[in-house]
């Protein structure tokens, strides 16, 4: 296929994606099932006929969109909203996908009968919540609740995704050599949680610094700078044995909720980014599915997503959230909105890549998950909220409204909206 023939592809989708995403809008379906429908749609079993089946390189776009969405993420992350539920919210983001992992075996394993390998793989991938489909529902849907409903969500969510990285890793390495190694496992997995979350926040910190000493001598400097930052702190710390996911979500959050100069046009920028980088990221997921196939895994998967929902999810969160001050009312909510989305997707790509039994099935299984997940719990999520009779403190600002009130420094006008410190955090 010739270079103008992708251009006019790639630029068709992206325009289609663009005009569709105006149904979610009207109706309320999830960005994220349009432009994956769009990506089926376009591949080898739909109209568009195109035949794409390279993992590795779906895995590669999905691994940076991620990581540009995770900044993104933590940019409009208010860390006066974090800090009460920060203890409670890492536990969720480490405990509760090792909970919600090991529930999901055991009922793999010995309910529904599946091998050993399918069994761990599919309960560690799906363990955790996906980043890019709780910020797109929760900020789309502009949900009425209370905003430490919206803080640990948004929170869990951003910093659980290295545990379903290592938990992912591990489970493919114990398949591959047949040997449990617990100790090293243990150690590895505290190596890139503290690597994580210290080069995140010092990467954070000296961009801040930068650019409240320095001024580039041209406005379009600054969504470059941030491109670089990312690239730059997610590659670094993955070389460095940390998690990278974690770093670039913890330098959002303190790039977010620091002064500097044209900090509006910085923050919009990556929100525009995100756009591309997601819908980027779902249309070639879409492309590497086979329709025809999902038929014979809609059983399994479907089995799977109750359990998910239903008792696996919400036994991690009652745990976690034991004695928390988080009414029982919050906690369901919270379980509820245990969204999967791309993460769980790409991260059925490794199987893929290394060439692992029944890898195919699998990732059948996990995709078809997504699909029953999203439409079951983003739909219901704001009847939910008014059926538990969920609602914000009119006294409390959303952090839509904190974010449009936060401080920041704009050429003229807005230099006496510094903040006194270099972080507010």
């Amino acid at each position: 296929m010739s270079l103008e023939a992708l251009l006019a592809i790639s630029g068709f989708l992206l325009m289609l994606c663009v005009f569709t995403n105006k149904i979610t809008d009207n109706f309320g379906i999830p960005s994220l099932l349009l432009f994956l429908g769009l990506g089926m749609l376009a591949g080898s079993d739909g109209p568009g006929g195109i035949e794409f089946n390279n993992s590795r390189l779906t895995n590669y776009i999905g691994t940076v969109a991620l990581a540009f969405i995770l900044f993104s993420g933590g940019l409009g992350t208010r860390w006066q909203q974090v800090r009460p539920i920060l203890a409670r919210g890492s536990l969720l983001s480490t405990l509760g996908v090792l909970l919600t992992a090991i529930f999901m075996y055991f009922f793999s394993y010995y309910i529904l009968r599946q091998s050993f390998e399918i069994s761990l793989l599919l309960s560690v991938i799906i363990s955790s919540t996906d980043a890019p489909a709780v910020f797109s529902i929760l900020r789309s849907h502009n949900l009425s609740v209370p905003g430490r409903l919206k803080a640990i969500l948004e929170f869990e969510s951003g910093s659980n995704d290295p545990m379903a990285v290592f938990l992912s890793m591990g489970a493919m390495a114990v398949i591959s050599s047949g040997e449990w190694n617990l100790i090293g496992l243990t150690g590895d997995f505290l190596l890139q949680m503290f690597l994580g979350t210290a080069l995140g926040m010092l990467s954070g910190y000296l961009a801040s610094k930068t650019l409240r000493r320095w001024m580039f001598s041209y406005q379009g400097l600054y969504p470059v700078f941030g491109v670089a930052l990312v690239l730059l702190t997610y590659s670094l710390t993955q070389m460095l044995g940390g998690n990278g996911f974690l770093a670039v979500y913890l330098c959002g959050i303190i790039m977010g909720n620091t002064g500097y100069m044209y900090r509006r046009h910085f923050i919009r920028f990556q929100e525009s980014l995100v756009w591309i980088m997601q819908i980027s990221m779902f249309l070639i997921l879409g492309l590497l599915v086979f329709p025809h196939e999902l038929s014979s895994v809609m059983p399994v998967s479907l089995a799977c997503t109750l359990f998910l929902i239903i008792i696996a999810r919400p036994l991690a969160v009652f745990i976690c959230l034991y004695r928390s001050g988080f009414s029982l009312p919050e906690q369901i909510f919270i379980s509820w909105a245990g969204f999967k989305g791309a993460v769980p997707i790409i991260l059925a790509t490794y199987p893929l890549i290394y060439g692992f039994q029944n890898s195919q099935f699998l990732f059948n299984i996990i995709f078809f998950l997504v699909i029953i997940s999203v439409l079951l719990q983003a739909q219901s999520l704001s009847f939910l909220a008014r059926r538990l009779q969920l609602h914000a403190d009119e006294n409390t600002p959303t952090p839509n409204q904190l974010n449009t009130t936060s401080p920041e420094t704009a050429p003229a006008e807005e230099q006496s909206a510094l903040p006194t410190s270099e972080t507010s955090i």
